[in-house]
């Protein structure tokens, strides 16, 4: 697959769908401990650098892939649970939502998929649900692009 992945309109057509205004799409790397950013939508120009590469765990993607199930918060600017890090605060969104991007047998965690509104919002399981078939499609696009992690 040599064209270029259009990642802007894939991550925008997800953002319009769920009515959010950032998006994050990360790929996990060669060593498996660490997501690097292929994508983003509506993050703070503050934030890119600490976003690039987050360690499995930390922070919201990095708790999705580590949990291996989606990570949600009603209001990460009040988060007292931890799961977000303090820099998380800088980027004015309340409620957030991140997924594992599994590979087609789901043994392998392959990235994640985040989003966020900048008002507080609990994220309902059927929403969770379509951001997980959302996370499929990109499954696809990781796995039969030459490109690994181009952005």
């Amino acid at each position: 697959m040599n064209e270029k992945i259009d990642w802007k309109s894939l991550l925008q057509d997800i953002l319009g769908e769920h009515d959010c205004q950032t998006g994050t799409i990360h790929q996990i790397d060669d060593s498996e401990t660490i997501l690097r950013l292929v994508f983003q939508i509506g993050v703070p120009e503050v934030l890119i650098e600490k976003i690039a590469q987050i360690p499995i765990g930390k922070g919201i993607a990095g708790a999705a892939a580590e949990r291996r199930g989606p990570v949600t918060l009603c209001n990460l600017q009040q988060d007292l649970g931890g799961v977000a890090k303090p820099d998380a605060r800088l980027s004015g969104v309340s409620g957030s939502l991140a997924v594992p991007i599994f590979n087609a047998s789901r043994t392998q965690i392959l990235g994640t998929l985040g989003i966020g509104k900048f008002v507080p919002y609990d994220f309902p399981e059927d929403q969770i649900h379509q951001l997980e078939a959302q996370a499929e499609v990109i499954r696809q696009i990781f796995e039969n692009s030459e490109n690994r992690g181009t952005h």
